[in-house]
């Protein structure tokens, strides 16, 4: 398919009537000799680009691992590299090559023109990714702010115009693209809209949070990698559904749900986007809106794929995106959930075991159900870190405050004698004085008592 510089042509159709195959794809992965080492090896680096492939239904029909001994401003490639690629597309048909490497718009352009074909690079693909899986009117701006940002750095005075999908983001096209105006004073008045939008949606959630602050809700987001399986861990935990896939990047929209904890505590339990190796700062700064129920947790947990063979370095790239975040590791709350240990060998298992015990980690499969029950025990705990425990007697006939105590606080045992109820009670900082007033006694906070996690 030839390249012109016409924006309907350099589309490549991916969302296709179903009579129609998937766009062919060839999937490149630059190893740069002048770059920064990079702790994962160059083949798990490509399994995981052709996984963004499969996001959006390509047909991978070839992929390479492409060392670069030097970079070229121009093509990114030397010349024989390029000449190489492209007898390489054309001999497979290919009507897109992904570059798992960040491209300049002169690299792009110049690209496309020696492929004969469309050019995407790793943040173009997570952008279409992402343009398919926003359902809410919150995801949507998100992406769309990102996109948007993304495309401004990238016209030419040949294109008056980008074209937007119903289910992406105009990089792929596809039917039903309707078209806008696209020069750079649009796209920031576009954009100033949109970042407008995105301010009302930061106000809603702030208000909400305000809420919950009163109610005394903490709130619990789950992070990880992407497909480490945190949505299969929210649904087993909060007991509802969201959607839990094979695919990278399966879930993108905020999804926000009650989390009832084994002493009659309440939460708010938080699903995220997932995280990835060199995720777009673009993509970070566009998502803070949603990310900020992370950055104000009061407990971030971190759910790891712990079969995967790059565990250590995915968990490196998740504790690198929480600091770009502001979310530093040591200063906030964290728990780490070894998820996927059903697909551990025996042998294995039992060392990972272990090592959770001795980290503080717990290690379950989520998909099964196995050691669900310890991560709610163990949020329980790690939220009352620093909780008052206090022992409590009140009267039998006392509903109303005997509600309220449930409503509140944590009841960790009862006993019933007679006209008396005796209680022990593990009491949040926020709720002292409250706890305190309705029981009638002095506001004095006795020294705290951790109450630690053994696994």
């Amino acid at each position: 398919m030839g390249v012109t510089d016409d924006t309907e042509d350099r589309a490549a159709l991916v969302t296709r009537p179903t009579s129609e195959p998937a766009t062919r794809a060839l999937v490149l992965l630059p190893i740069l000799k002048t770059a920064a080492e990079d702790p994962r090896a160059p083949e798990s680096r490509l399994e995981e680009a052709i996984g963004l492939a499969a996001a959006i239904a390509l047909d991978v029909v070839e992929a390479r691992v492409v060392p670069v001994r030097q970079p070229r401003p121009a093509t990114l490639f030397g010349t024989g590299l390029v000449d190489d690629i492209a007898a390489l597309a054309a001999g497979s048909e290919a009507e897109l090559i992904i570059i798992d490497h960040p491209l300049t718009p002169v690299q792009q352009r110049n690209l496309e023109k020696a492929f004969k074909a469309k050019v995407l690079d790793r943040t173009a693909l997570i952008l279409e990714i992402f343009g398919e899986r926003a359902q809410t009117a919150e995801g949507v701006l998100q992406v769309e702010h990102a996109h948007l940002s993304y495309q401004r750095s990238r016209l030419v005075r040949s294109w008056t115009h980008l074209e937007r999908q119903r289910g992406g983001f105009g990089f792929l096209g596809g039917p039903g693209e309707t078209q806008i105006e696209a020069d750079r004073r649009q796209i920031a008045e576009r954009i100033a809209r949109v970042e407008l939008a995105l301010e009302d949606v930061k106000r809603t959630r702030s208000l909400a949070r305000e809420q919950r602050k009163r109610n005394n809700q903490p709130v619990v987001a789950l992070v990880g990698y992407t497909n480490a399986g945190k949505s299969t861990l929210f649904n087993a935990l909060a007991g509802e559904h969201v959607e839990s896939r094979d695919l990278l990047f399966a879930t993108l929209d905020p999804t926000l749900r009650k989390l009832d904890l084994p002493h009659g505590r309440t939460a708010v339990l938080s699903d995220t986007v997932g995280f990835i190796s060199h995720l777009p700062t673009a993509l970070v700064a566009a998502f803070r809106a949603t990310l900020e129920e992370v950055t104000l947790a009061d407990l971030v947990v971190h759910v790891r794929d712990i079969s995967h063979e790059e565990t250590e370095a995915q968990a490196a790239d998740v504790m690198e995106t929480l600091r770009a975040l502001g979310v530093e590791p040591g200063h906030r709350a964290m728990l780490e959930v070894w998820n996927k240990a059903d697909l551990l060998p025996e042998a294995e298992r039992e060392i990972r075991t272990e090592a959770a015990r001795a980290q503080g980690a717990v290690l379950i499969s989520a998909t099964e159900g196995d050691g669900v029950a310890t991560v709610l025990t163990a949020i329980e705990d790690a939220l009352a870190a620093h909780a008052i425990t206090r022992e409590a007697t009140i009267k039998a006939a006392d509903g109303a405050l005997l509600a309220w105590l449930y409503r509140n606080v944590e009841v960790l045992e009862r006993r019933d004698e007679g006209d008396a109820v005796h209680l022990t009670l593990r009491i949040s900082e926020a709720r002292l004085s409250d706890t305190m007033a309705k029981l009638g006694e002095p506001q004095v906070q006795p020294e705290p008592v951790s109450v630690p996690y053994t696994p």
